[in-house]
C-alpha cells in the first residue's frame, strides 16, 4: 500500500501567464506558495477476487473492469499514461473541497502519479513529477489548465515559478527572513465563499481572449517583480495587499466569467472592514478568496464576513510526499 500527501496552493500574482497559450510566445511567471492543506491518495493492488478489476473511491465510488470505463478523468489519464495493467484500489481524501481555486485538481493528479510511481518501485524527481502531471492534464485530457498548480503541488514552497518556451520552467524559492515571512502569513486571511465551479470551463474563456489581452497580461506579469521588490525591500508588507487589489482589478476585467455580483459584494465588504486588498483564487467564478488584512483589523473582517467559513493556514515547503510505503506481492489471476 502507498499513501501520498500533496499540498494545495495559493497563487498571489502572475496567474494566467502560466497558460501555454501565453508562455509559448511570452515569458510567464507566478508568485505562489503551497499551504498546509492536503490531498491524500491511498493506492494498492486490488486482489483478483472480485468481479471488478479497479475500485476508485472519491466523492463517488467506481468499480470497473477496464481503465477505459473509469469516469474520473485524472484517474483514467494517469493509469493510461503509466500503462497500468494490474487491478488497483485508489482512495482519495482531501482537507478542502474540490473546484475551489486552490489547485485541488492538479494536487490530485500529482499525488496519484506520485503514488503510482511508488507502487511501481520508482522514485521520481519533483520536476519530472510536475512535467508528467502537466502532460496528463493538458495533452492527454485536453483540460484548460495552466502549469503552475502541478509545479506548486509537486515541488512545494514559497516560490517564483518562471515559464519560458514550450514545457520549460524554473522554480526559484523566495528568500525572506523568518520575521517578515511570519508577518506575511499572519496578515493573510482565507475565506470559503461556499460555492465552487469547474475551473476548466471558466479558464477556456480566458485562454480564448488571451491573445487580445496582451497589455493586461503583461501588467499582471509585472506584479510578480513588484511583489518581490516589496518582500526584499523595507516597505511595509501591506504594500502587497495594495498590489493584490490592483492585480484583482485587472484580472476581473479579463472576462465576464471571472467574478460575480456576490463575489464583488464580498470583496467590497472585506475592504470596508479593513482588508487592504485581496483576490479570488483560481480561474474564477467561486471558491476561496484571499485577503491581506493587518492583524488589528482581522476581527472586523471576520465579523463582516461571518457568513463565510474562515480557514486558517500556513505555508509549507515539502510538496508531494510518499508518507507510507509498504510494497506488497501482487496476487495474479489465473485468467488473462
Amino acid at each position: 500500500m502507498i499513501i501520498s500527501k500533496t499540498p494545495f496552493r495559493i497563487s498571489f500574482f502572475g496567474g494566467g501567464t502560466d497558460y501555454p497559450a501565453w508562455y509559448h510566445n511570452h515569458d510567464g511567471a507566478v508568485l505562489s506558495t503551497s499551504i498546509d492543506k492536503y490531498c491524500y491518495i491511498t493506492c494498492r493492488y486490488l486482489p483478483p477476487f472480485f468481479e471488478h478489476k479497479h475500485r476508485i473511491i472519491y466523492s463517488l465510488m467506481e468499480q470497473v473492469k477496464d481503465v477505459s470505463e473509469i469516469r474520473h478523468p485524472a484517474v483514467r489519464g494517469c493509469l493510461k499514461f503509466l500503462n497500468i495493467r494490474e487491478g488497483l484500489e485508489i482512495h482519495h481524501d482531501g482537507d478542502l473541497p474540490a473546484r475551489t481555486g486552490l489547485g485541488s485538481s492538479s494536487s490530485f493528479t500529482v499525488g496519484l502519479l506520485n503514488a503510482l510511481y511508488a507502487l511501481k518501485g520508482i522514485m521520481i524527481s519533483k520536476e519530472n513529477l510536475a512535467q508528467d502531471a502537466i502532460h496528463v492534464e493538458q495533452d492527454m485530457l485536453k483540460e484548460n489548465v495552466g502549469s503552475q498548480d502541478q509545479i506548486a503541488a509537486a515541488c512545494g514552497g514559497f516560490n517564483i515559478i518562471r515559464f519560458y518556451g514550450k514545457n520549460k520552467f524554473r522554480v526559484d524559492p523566495v528568500t525572506i527572513n523568518v520575521r517578515r515571512l511570519n508577518e506575511l502569513q499572519d496578515n493573510l486571511m482565507l475565506f470559503f465563499t461556499g460555492f465552487s465551479r469547474y475551473a476548466s470551463d471558466i479558464a477556456a474563456e480566458q485562454v480564448r481572449v488571451t491573445p487580445r489581452r496582451t497589455k493586461e497580461m503583461k501588467e499582471m506579469l509585472q506584479m510578480v517583480s513588484k511583489a518581490i521588490e516589496v518582500i526584499n525591500g523595507r516597505a511595509y508588507l501591506s504594500e502587497l495587499g495594495k498590489l493584490m487589489h490592483e492585480s484583482w482589478q485587472i484580472k476581473r476585467g479579463l472576462t465576464k466569467r471571472i467574478t460575480t455580483q456576490m463575489i464583488d459584494e464580498i470583496y467590497a465588504q472585506a475592504r470596508q472592514a479593513g482588508a487592504v486588498g485581496g483576490k479570488l483564487l483560481g480561474a474564477g467564478g467561486g471558491g476561496f478568496m484571499l485577503f491581506y488584512v493587518k492583524r488589528g483589523d482581522q476581527n472586523k473582517v471576520k465579523d463582516r464576513l461571518k457568513r463565510l467559513l474562515h480557514v486558517p493556514f500556513r505555508f509549507e515547503n515539502l510538496g508531494s510526499q510518499i508518507i507510507f510505503y509498504s510494497p506488497a506481492h501482487k496476487i495474479r489471476s489465473k485468467t488473462k
